[in-house]
């Protein structure tokens, strides 16, 4: 059997994704996962902070949040119904390392969670600040010019 054909057999068995709920899912979870940290927003703000504190505070109240729904096994079932919704990236952050040192606490502080925490987000962190520095480089080339 070829390539080719495994391919169209194992399509014939793969179950369909119904595209459109998807989306739908995806953009209320993250709509939602976001009116929550404007909330939280306007709560900081209403109780004295600066803008810039408050924004602050809104970033560590909603990590702190999806790690404890994530420490609670929560997040994750949030995630098999919101889909991608649920990585709007501060609160998916969170969860992708929290993940693995739940997962892996059972191998040793070191050598399993503290190794093992950055399994997930270690790659987005690397090729994030890759682009970054290479779209800082072209961004410095460009106002040269």
């Amino acid at each position: 059997m070829t390539n080719a054909e495994y391919s169209k057999f194992a399509d014939q068995f793969a179950p369909r994704s119904k595209l459109l709920p998807d989306m739908l899912r995806a953009f209320l979870f993250g709509g939602l996962i976001c009116c929550i940290g404007q909330a939280f927003n306007q709560i900081y703000t209403c109780a004295g902070l600066e803008k810039d504190a408050a924004a602050a505070l809104v970033s560590m109240t909603l990590i702190f949040l999806s790690a404890l729904l994530t420490g609670f096994g929560v997040y994750d079932d949030l995630a098999k119904l919101g889909g991608a919704g649920t990585l709007v990236p501060i609160t998916g952050f969170a969860n992708s390392v929290v993940s693995p040192a739940l997962e892996f606490k059972s191998e040793g502080f070191v050598t399993g969670m503290a190794a093992k925490m950055f399994i997930i987000a270690g790659p987005v962190l690397v090729f994030g600040v890759s682009a970054s520095v290479v779209y800082g480089i072209i961004y410095w080339l460009y106002t040269l010019m």
